[in-house]
């Protein structure tokens, strides 16, 4: 499997929280959630935690053990949850977590797993791309903070307002009828978007977190066949100089989003064997 990856910190002085690796037939993708207020209860940081886990989540991996993606994916979290469970505030709302994607060739298949709102495009031989993402902290967003809508920007009420918003949201994380991070319980692994693609029906697959997808929503750019292509054409490098561009673009203004980490990986020449 030929992998080609990019990754790039949306603000230069700021660590990147963002993770990519691979190992042969697989590859791990984090997007850390940079919460405020996450120093406070755990020195090591969200970028600390993201290539921490993913490291051990590719160290399992080169292994071949025949554990599926959500089993691996527990024991990363909970050996990475014993590192600094002695020192930092595991349990608070803020402490380090991520999204998780993970994708791998077994048997003559490629096997996925998404937890939270990355993405994974599938370009498949026929009938165009395929796209996957873990559509629930998006839904919880929409529904926490539905009452900013009925009140003016700006004003004490709205401060006041999304402060409750915020603490909603939180409080959803990571709970049935929720949604689920990497955090510091191994039972959020269970509750990922998983299943399998049959290898001969792709062409190739590309891993994306949630910084790098905006070139596709909310700039507009391109739609995801056309991401292919620049994939194709570009490479990562090239996808995530484009979204650096319309960031730029975009300024500061008013409803912009500020600048993120982005990342993105491309893999093609799938195997077709179970070795890669």
């Amino acid at each position: 499997m030929r992998v080609s990856l990019a990754t790039s910190a949306g603000r230069a002085e700021r660590p990147n929280e963002d993770f990519v690796g691979a190992v042969p037939g697989a590859v791990v993708l984090l997007d850390g959630a940079g919460i405020p207020g996450a120093e406070k209860v755990c020195s090591h940081g969200v970028a600390w935690y993201t290539h921490r886990l993913g490291g051990t989540l590719l160290g399992h991996l080169s292994r071949n053990d025949g554990r599926d993606l959500a089993g691996i994916l527990a024991s990363g979290i909970a050996e990475i949850a014993a590192e600094h469970g002695d020192t930092c505030d595991l349990e608070d709302p803020s402490s380090p977590q991520a999204t998780v994607v993970m994708v791998r060739a077994h048997q003559g298949g490629l096997d996925y797993l998404l937890l939270a709102d990355s993405f994974l495009v599938l370009d498949r031989v026929h009938g165009g791309p395929e796209v996957i993402t873990d559509e629930r902290e998006v839904i919880a967003r929409r529904e926490c903070s539905a009452p900013l809508d009925r009140v003016t920007s700006g004003t004490p009420e709205y401060d006041r307002i999304r402060d409750s918003c915020v603490t909603a949201l939180r409080a959803r994380r990571n709970q049935p009828g929720g949604y689920w991070l990497a955090k510091d319980d191994p039972r959020a692994a269970s509750e990922a978007v998983t299943g399998s693609r049959l290898i001969a029906d792709l062409a190739g697959v590309a891993l994306l977190s949630n910084g790098a997808s905006r070139i596709v929503t909310p700039y507009g750019l391109t739609d995801w066949a056309g991401l292919l292509g620049l994939l194709a054409a570009d490479g990562p490098s090239g996808v995530i100089r484009r979204v650096r561009q319309a960031e730029a673009q975009a300024g500061n203004g008013p409803g912009a989003p500020a600048p993120d980490d982005a990342t993105v990986a491309h893999c093609t020449h799938l195997p077709r064997q179970e070795s890669a």
